[in-house]
């Protein structure tokens, strides 16, 4: 293929991709990616948490080299689509009742909503080239760091908040990767670092989870706690999880590149509602297992579960009710406190403890006599001392 067959087919396939949704996409060579040192560091110092699939060898051998993922690959199409921006922070809760959750939680699952766009890619680029041609897609569930393809392509740099910033677009995108046995025309690198001297994002965030070096503790990040996180929550984080019933967008909310450019809506496939926004906490304590697999058939906060949304929502609101006496939360929690998941009535025992008040403590002692789960026992013992 000469180099204007290449020019041309490039361009066809990014604007088809414009079409299809995707507001950036750049093409990047099928090199082995020039910071793996940083993400092993990472790995080697436990940042990682539980996320044990990180960690894996042969993952790490395909996020080594390419070829290992396409042994075919001779370039990699890097693609962005946006999902609506959260807006700046509130100040606090307009009301004790509700929460909030990331801002791509808000509509359908991307992960059921982009392969099919990637499949219509890879079909048009085949129908242009008159045959098949070796592809491999990810979006956000392949061995390879997307954000330093992302970079590599073109589409903006890596922030010190680790999300991946456009300057025109801000850091608002689902990434989204094609490994193509075809070369296509490749795009140059984006090597500024307009980030410059500016630190809110690493002053905003409420656990002090971003690091130094572009990367950040998972085990202390709001949205690992919320959604990766399997067991209970370390007390000593509960009161920063704040509002935050699933992910976090506080990094992104303060920081000057999204304040300024991404305020225009993104993928209406990613909209969804003012209760996806705001999730209303008693009602997501009351969720039955049924209720919630219906609720949350196609939205990524069925990845936290039942039992991790339902003690999300235990922190949250016995943060929002903290020393205020709600009756509104002292009911939710002290029904929550006989929830069939051990995870529930422990973090419901926490919550008890922050709201207070004398039916809170009648609850927790209640609870004390007959709870016969070792660890819940202790969230209650340890609430009782703390319950005013």
């Amino acid at each position: 293929m000469g180099s204007a067959e290449k020019h041309a087919l490039t361009q066809a396939v990014k604007a088809y991709a414009h079409r299809l949704g995707f507001a950036l996409a750049g093409v990047a060579r099928p090199n082995p990616p020039a910071h793996l040192d940083v993400f092993a560091d990472w790995l080697q110092n436990g940042r990682h948490g539980t996320m044990d699939y990180l960690a894996n060898e042969r993952a790490i051998e395909r996020r080594r080299d390419p070829r290992q993922i396409l042994p075919e690959v001779q370039s990699i199409l890097v693609l962005a689509v946006p999902y609506h921006p959260p807006g700046p922070l509130p100040k606090r809760a307009a009301d004790l009742q509700f929460g909030a959750a990331a801002a791509y939680a808000w509509g359908a699952d991307y992960h059921e909503v982009l392969p099919e766009r990637l499949q219509a890619l890879v079909s048009f680029l085949e129908a242009q080239v008159g045959e098949s041609i070796p592809n491999r897609y990810y979006t956000d569930t392949g061995p390879i760091l997307e954000r330093e393809l992302a970079q590599s392509a073109g589409l903006g740099w890596i922030g010190k908040n680790t999300c991946l910033i456009n300057p025109t677009r801000g850091s608002y995108f689902f990434l989204a990767e094609i490994f193509l046995g075809i070369e296509l025309e490749f795009d140059p690198a984006m090597t500024a670092d307009h980030c410059g001297s500016c630190t809110r994002c690493i002053s905003a965030c409420p656990t002090g989870c971003i690091l130094p070096n572009r990367t950040l503790d998972a085990t202390r990040c709001i949205a690992y706690l919320t959604i990766e996180q399997k067991g209970a929550i370390p007390i000593d984080l509960r009161l920063q999880i704040g509002q935050w019933v699933f992910g976090c967008d506080v990094c992104q909310q303060v920081c000057p590149w999204n304040l300024r450019f991404a305020r225009s809506p993104g993928d209406p496939a990613f909209a969804g509602s003012t209760s996806a926004q705001k999730p209303d906490l008693i009602k997501t304590l009351a969720l039955s297992a049924e209720t919630f697999n219906r609720q949350y058939k196609n939205s990524p906060i069925r990845r936290a579960k039942r039992r991790g949304l339902l003690r999300n929502a235990a922190v949250v609101l016995g943060n929002q009710a903290k020393d205020t006496r709600d009756e509104r939360a002292a009911e939710a929690l002290c029904v929550a406190l006989h929830d069939s998941e051990p995870l529930v009535r422990g973090h419901a025992a926490w919550a008890l403890a922050q709201v207070g008040g004398p039916a809170a403590r009648q609850a927790l002692q209640q609870a004390a006599e007959s709870e016969l789960d070792e660890w819940v026992r202790t969230e209650i013992q340890t609430a009782l001392t703390g319950v005013q």
